[in-house]
């Protein structure tokens, strides 16, 4: 089979996402179940560990999680579906 039929950034992964990401706490699964965003499991490791290395809880972990997802959708929503498109303020 021809090498230019491979995504090049396939070289740059190494073993398989769904591993990685049945590798997460439960927790975390949970939350990416629900989440609005199609998280990395990598990105969402990383800031919850970095939450519970600062001496974070769980929850703690969770609801940055929550508050890194609503302050991603507020900057992209007008970049992705306009200036027009209602991003509550006051959601969950």
């Amino acid at each position: 089979m021809p090498q230019n039929l491979r995504s090049p950034r396939a070289r740059w992964r190494k073993g398989s996402p769904m591993q990685r990401h049945d590798r997460l706490p439960p927790a975390l699964r949970r939350w990416l179940i629900h989440a609005a965003l199609p998280w990395s499991a990598a990105s969402v490791l990383h800031l919850w560990q970095r939450t519970l290395r600062e001496g974070g809880s769980e929850s703690l972990a969770l609801q940055r999680l929550d508050a890194a997802e609503r302050a991603t959708l507020r900057r992209e929503a007008p970049r992705v579906w306009g200036a027009a498109y209602p991003v509550c303020e006051n959601s969950p």
